[in-house]
C-alpha cells in the first residue's frame, strides 16, 4: 500500500486443487499435529510452515477441509489477538525502542506511522468481524507490556 511495488511477488497455489500422492496423513492426524504444535506455542503461520517443511503437507485444507486457524479455533487453542495483528504490534514496539536511542531517524518515524496506521485498520476490521472485542483498544504502552 505504501510502497512503489506492484505486489506481484509471493508464492502461488497450484491451479489444480487435489490431494498430492505423497501425502499419507488423514484429517485426524493433521489436526492432532496442529494441536501439538499449537500447545508448543507456535502461531498458525508457523504451524503451516512446519507442516510443509517437516511433514510434507503442502495444503492443510485439502486434507482436513479446514484452515489451520479454523482447526485451532475448534480446539480452543487460538490466541485472543490474531497473529498478523500481534506481528504488527511487535514491529511497532521494536521501532519505538529504536527511536528512543535514535531520535532523529526520520525514516523510522515514518515507518512507525505506517505501521500504526496498519494496526488501526486491522483492528477496525477485526472488530467488525467480531474476532476482537468491541471495547478492545490499542495503546502503545500496553503493547510494550503485551509483547514483553
Amino acid at each position: 500500500m505504501h510502497s512503489r511495488k506492484k505486489g506481484k511477488s509471493g508464492s502461488k497455489k497450484p491451479i489444480e486443487r487435489k490431494k498430492q500422492s505423497w501425502v499419507n496423513y488423514t484429517a485426524k492426524e493433521v489436526e492432532f499435529i496442529i494441536a501439538k504444535l499449537a500447545k508448543e506455542g507456535k502461531t498458525a503461520s508457523e504451524i503451516g510452515i512446519v507442516l510443509r517443511d517437516t511433514y510434507g503437507i503442502p495444503d492443510v485444507r485439502l486434507i482436513a477441509r479446514k484452515k489451520v486457524s479454523q482447526i485451532l479455533g475448534d480446539k480452543k487453542l487460538s490466541k485472543e489477538i490474531p497473529d498478523d495483528l500481534m506481528a504488527l504490534i511487535k514491529r511497532s514496539v521494536f521501532i519505538r525502542k529504536h527511536l528512543e536511542k535514535n531520535k532523529h531517524d526520520e525514516p523510522a518515524k515514518r515507518g512507525l506511522t505506517l505501521t500504526e496506521s496498519k494496526i488501526k485498520r486491522l483492528i477496525k476490521y477485526y472488530k467488525k468481524s467480531k474476532k476482537l472485542a468491541a471495547d478492545w483498544k490499542y495503546d502503545a504502552k500496553q503493547a510494550e507490556l503485551l509483547v514483553g
